[in-house]
């Protein structure tokens, strides 16, 4: 009797320990110490270094955005932000409570960053006054590359949306923006050498193919890319190719190499040497604005609307020159053009699991997994040596519905959907068709909105949130750290605030009090 009521104390400390800390993604080093820290009326905040210096003022406002009152100070603080050059890691950092304040230890800025929004998450759950209890935190990422995707090209969300997105994101430690601005249904970027793309590509979307041009300038990319960076965000553009190519051949149809009864002008032209300098064209653009070392090329689901390819002389005519087999082969010829232009502007290609079979160069390729029916394609690019992505359908695609009432989301093939606790729960083998993941070759995962079913901000975000929260775990803590019962608990904290940035969440505690924001219509 006394053995059992012994575990259920320590059971009982432990969720109250880690229940007080209040951080997510949660630390995987957290160690309670005794005594608490108040925090003051006015938090003090002061740096050693004039890197971490520049972090103080972004700081400051979140916390002023949160009703707590704080300013810099020259001498020492109730926060000090200390550069650790044992932190070898460049996003690890060293957090310790103690009745004195909070020391922030780090050996590189985004390390830094990192130990204050846990160190904002802590003086948040306590408030003025409240108490933050001692700790020591020593913390770095499970996975290097913890994304999100949004495709802006079926539906335009805006800018004002992606640098809320890219807020929630950098509270959460995700350091990852794919963003997927060009597709069949709009073309949403400026290239000023082919000022078409925006002015008649951009044009329309998934369900209104006569709404008015929608896209972002140079200017607002920029904008977008530098907001990013502050927060230590990648920003990774994808122009999609040879397939998913309808709105930038609607603009430019001397570049089409046709399509489908289903899916019309479909694809580039691989037969044509003008494609590839359209393209690289492109690209060359594309380059000078985003700062990432990765362009991504799509390069998935080409055999939707390249059947016209067959018919196309100058496909022919390549097919014989260059001795292809097969329409499978003319795909894998584009793609390794493709991979040797943004090769020589000094980028790394990503594409989506499709082109693990196009030959592409192992040491200047990354690929993204995303069919999880198609496990070997996983195990073919683990063989091969590929860097991978991992973003399968199910759990990690957020436009998969998260609650079984609810109608405007896809579902899988047996009704299948992607709830909080299973994206929570990914990695792991029971979602890899039992492929260890447990190699350096897996860099990451990511989550991914496809906007079929999302049209608005508020359908948005009612589709991302409270998910986001889960893939920040996932990809930043440690199997042996989680625990979905505790996260369960800090998740009300978070859901709070969500509701401070405003935020139209999906409450999963409370399915009722949050009524299922609708999705778009059918096409018009």
């Amino acid at each position: 009797m006394m053995k059992h009521f012994t575990a259920l104390v320590l059971l009982l400390f432990f969720f109250l320990g880690v229940h007080s800390q209040e951080i997510i993604p949660f630390p995987n080093h957290y160690e309670q110490r005794e005594g608490v820290s108040i925090v003051p009326k006015v938090i003090t905040v002061a740096a050693q270094s004039g890197e971490f210096s520049s972090l103080i003022p972004g700081f400051l406002e979140t916390l002023k955005n949160f009703s707590l009152r704080a300013k810099k100070t020259e001498k020492k603080g109730w926060i000090q932000l200390v550069r650790n050059t044992a932190c070898y890691n460049p996003e690890e950092y060293r957090l310790t409570v103690s009745p004195a304040g909070i020391v922030v230890e780090a050996g590189c800025a985004n390390g830094c960053f990192y130990g204050l929004q846990s160190a904002f998450q802590l003086i948040n759950s306590a408030g003025t006054g409240g108490s933050i209890p001692c700790a020591v935190i020593r913390d770095n990422p499970r996975y290097g590359w913890r994304g999100l995707m949004l495709d802006e090209s079926r539906h335009f969300i805006g800018k004002a949306e992606v640098k809320k997105l890219l807020d929630l994101m950098a509270l959460h430690k995700l350091n990852k923006f794919h963003w997927h601005l060009t597709d069949s249904q709009g073309w949403r970027i400026e290239i000023k050498r082919y000022p078409l793309l925006t002015s008649v590509g951009a044009t329309g979307n998934l369900t209104d193919p006569n709404a008015p041009a929608q896209y972002y300038t140079q200017a607002e990319i920029a904008e977008i890319v530098q907001y990013a960076a502050d927060r230590f965000i990648e920003v990774i553009p994808e122009i999609d190719m040879p397939g998913h190519a309808t709105a930038a051949v609607k603009a430019y149809p001397e570049f089409s190499g046709g399509g489908s009864k289903q899916y019309p002008n479909f694809t580039f032209n691989p037969g044509k040497e003008g494609t590839y300098t359209f393209l690289t064209d492109i690209l060359k653009e594309i380059t000078a604005l985003f700062p990432s070392k990765y362009i991504h090329i799509g390069g998935d689901e080409v055999h939707f609307g390249n059947e016209q390819w067959n018919r196309l002389p100058e496909i022919g005519e390549l097919m014989k020159t260059e001795g292809l087999d097969d329409l499978v082969a003319v795909e894998h010829y584009f793609l390794n053009r493709m991979s040797d232009s943004i090769r020589t502007l000094g980028k790394t290609v990503m594409g989506w699991d499709e082109v693990v079979t196009a030959g592409l160069p192992v040491s200047n390729t990354v690929v993204m997994w995303w069919r999880q029916e198609r496990p070997e394609q996983l195990e073919k690019a683990i063989s091969k040596g590929y860097e991978i992505i991992m973003c399968p359908r199910l759990p990690l695609y957020l436009d998969f519905v998260q609650h079984p009432s609810h109608q405007y989301g896809r579902k899988w093939s047996k009704g299948e959907y992607a709830p909080i606790e299973k994206v929570y729960h990914f990695p792991g083998t029971d979602y890899t068709s039992g492929i260890s993941v447990a190699t350096p070759l897996i860099k990451g995962i990511q989550g991914n909105i496809w906007t079929e079913r999302i049209h608005t901000p508020q359908r948005l975000q009612f589709m991302v949130y409270p998910r986001l929260s889960a893939l920040a775990e996932a990809a930043w803590t440690q199997d042996h750290s989680k625990n979905y019962e505790n996260f369960n608990l800090r998740m009300d904290k978070m859901l709070e605030i969500y509701k401070k940035y405003g935020i139209v969440f999906f409450n999963y505690k409370d399915p009722e009090s949050s009524p299922e924001v609708a999705g778009p219509e059918k096409r018009k």
